[in-house]
């Protein structure tokens, strides 16, 4: 996610800026920008594509004193990581200056009739056309301007905006994205996290959705975009520095389970409108192609194979293309034939993972077309491909997957939605209760954290001494099991498998016993009796059961011992809320038995060797 930092008060704001950029590092970025309203009014603006100290050398010799300013590290969406696209953005006066984190849904609706109206739009990101929207409405008060022009906005953000005539003042706004206002003696700050301005004011205000800030050095007055005033407590933070760049969470791998539902909002925006339609503008231009295909095959490594099972089965049931998921380490020793017709769809989350990148490029050779997810903008599989569909969501710190593995299932289902609806095989009925489904899934997620997070440690410490685990699942919860097994492995370093639940009687129920509990993603499904009757096989081996169910489902309490609910939601989106529980069972099994939860023994975030 991008960083943001903005303030106002009677210190120098350049260095206050900087300093706050660096302590928003750990997040990941591709560009940094800055601008600061010196004492004469003037307005001065720098941005360079890099790292942090390309900025800082910018402006070293030349930053010029300043009471109030704003700065930003991006994490590309829209619009390629260059000195161009970085932020801040400006209106075209060049009195407005806005920096975003986010995605604005309608950004090229919006973009196409303001330059129907005269302006000039120079990056192609969304954010640009917010600054000039705010210059439409400005009539002499900016927190105005910006109510008025957020009120045309859909998506999410954490938005900054500045105007050089109102020299102390700031406005800020969010929408399903973080922003806090911070409280100084005589000055006030906004950032998109508590560790940025942590080593200047413990007192901070955690804004809700919906909220715009208006920040002057006495304070602060916050309403909603229609201009209500909102009444919002104020927090004192007692996390270190260290504490407070994971949020106040004891493990980065932790905070990026609670920031799936953030995560999930971002890979869906501009992908699924307001009224459930999907559309992938990733693929303008491939149609053709898309409808002559004749085949496809997914190549990736770990959580991202588990992914591509989930996609593989959805692009094969909407389009009745064959489609098969692939280990990418395998793929180039037993590759399948591979023509123009074949698209091969290659999924890594850095994007350098070389067991990916491999046999992409043989398909590359063999004139397949191929398509690229990934969550890293300008990684070595975006230069392999036709066309890439960027995950959005934001920087992994923790070495295994979480939020990208979420975001991984849901931007591939959204690609296999596509491609039906591009070969015109999607029914209307079934892509608007895909969409609908979709928009709900980042609120269904929330809930699932809410629901499993009070008992996971509980659960975690009940179990801890198990010998081993199994974990099983069927159709579209089988995926899920396996990235379950995988989680609680890498993490707390105790065996788990997991497994077709209809293999437990070819061998693996051998190993059930009291010691050895089983898992079972039993949420709704078509297959849902069937994966009950291997439940039962389970039991009568005197394994206890741990069950993720879909919440009102009142009979799995019979079969099971633990239960973890989750929301309901479309079948093949399932995985996304049914590894939630297990996610967060896996990390406080770790915890239980000391083990290093960020950096597990033996792994790599990015693994750029074969």
């Amino acid at each position: 996610m991008c960083g943001i930092v903005g303030y106002t008060g009677p210190r120098e704001a350049g260095p206050i800026l900087i300093e706050a950029l660096k302590r928003l590092e750990y997040r990941g970025y591709d560009s940094a920008g800055i601008a600061l309203v010196d004492d004469a009014g003037d307005l001065f603006v720098e941005k360079r594509a890099g790292k942090l100290v390309n900025l800082q050398t910018a402006i070293a010799d030349r930053t010029p004193h300043a009471a109030i300013g704003l700065a930003h590290t991006r994490w590309a969406t829209h619009g390629r990581p260059n000195d161009l696209n970085a932020h801040p953005h400006q209106d075209c006066t060049g009195e407005i200056t806005v920096i975003h984190n986010g995605i604005i849904e309608n950004f090229r609706e919006l973009r196409d009739e303001l330059e129907a109206r005269g302006h000039t739009l120079t990056s192609e990101t969304d954010t640009e056309a917010l600054a000039h929207l705010v210059e439409e409405a400005y009539q002499g008060d900016l927190a105005d301007a910006v109510r008025a022009a957020l009120r045309r906005v859909e998506g999410a953000y954490a938005v900054v905006v500045m105007h050089r005539g109102e020299g102390d003042r700031l406005v800020g706004a969010r929408q399903n994205v973080p922003l806090v206002v911070g409280v100084g003696d005589g000055e006030s700050f906004l950032a998109s996290d508590v560790g940025a301005i942590l080593a200047h004011t413990d007192q901070v205000i955690f804004l809700e959705e919906g909220d715009v800030a208006d920040i002057r050095p006495s304070g602060v007055t916050i309403t909603d975009v229609a201009g209500a005033l909102q009444e919002r407590a104020l927090t004192t933070i007692d996390w270190s520095p260290e504490a407070a760049e994971k949020g106040g969470y004891e493990h980065f791998m932790l905070k990026e389970i609670h920031e799936q539902p953030e995560a999930l909002s971002q890979s869906i925006a501009g992908r699924v409108n307001r009224h459930g339609r999907i559309h992938v503008e990733e693929l303008i231009g491939l149609e053709e192609m898309l409808k002559t295909i004749t085949r496809v095959e997914l190549v990736a490594c770990g959580s991202a194979y588990y992914a591509s099972m989930v996609a593989a089965t959805a692009i094969q049931n909407w389009t009745g293309i064959p489609a098969r998921a692939n280990v990418g380490s395998e793929f180039r020793y037993g590759p399948p034939p591979l023509d123009e017709h074949t698209l091969v769809i290659a999924v890594t989350q850095s994007g350098e993972t070389a067991d990916t990148i491999a046999p992409t490029r043989l398909a590359r050779e063999r004139g397949c077309p191929i398509i690229a997810v990934t969550n890293t903008v300008g990684s070595a599989i975006t230069r392999e491909a036709d066309a890439v569909l960027f995950l959005q969501a934001g920087p992994e710190i923790a070495v295994v997957a979480s939020k990208t593995f979420v975001t991984q299932v849901t931007t591939l289902v959204i690609l296999a939605a596509a491609i039906a609806k591009i070969r015109a095989v999607l029914p209307e009925d079934e892509e608007l209760a895909l969409g609908a489904a979709l928009r709900a899934l980042p609120g269904a997620a929330a809930r699932a954290l809410e629901t499993a997070s009070p008992g996971a440690a509980d659960l975690a410490r009940r179990y801890v001494n198990s010998r081993g685990f199994m974990f099983v699942g069927r159709g579209a919860s089988y995926p899920a099991a396996l990235e379950g097994a995988l989680k609680l492995k890498e993490v707390s370093y105790v065996h788990a498998e997991g497994y077709a639940a209809g293999e437990l009687k070819h061998g693996p129920i051998s190993l059930l016993d009291a010691e050895c509990p089983l898992v079972a993603v039993a949420t709704r499904s078509a297959v849902y009796d069937k994966l009950i009757s291997n439940v039962m096989e389970g039991r009568a081996r005197d394994a206890r059961v741990i069950a993720v169910a879909t919440e009102g489902d009142d009979a799995i309490e019979h079969y099971a011992d633990d239960v973890c609910w989750v929301p309901d939601t479309h079948e093949t989106l399932s995985p996304v809320l049914a590894i939630i529980p297990l996610q967060l069972f896996a990390y406080h099994v770790a915890v239980v038995r000391g083990t290093d939860v960020d950096q597990p023994r033996n792994l790599a975030k990015s693994v750029t060797v074969e």
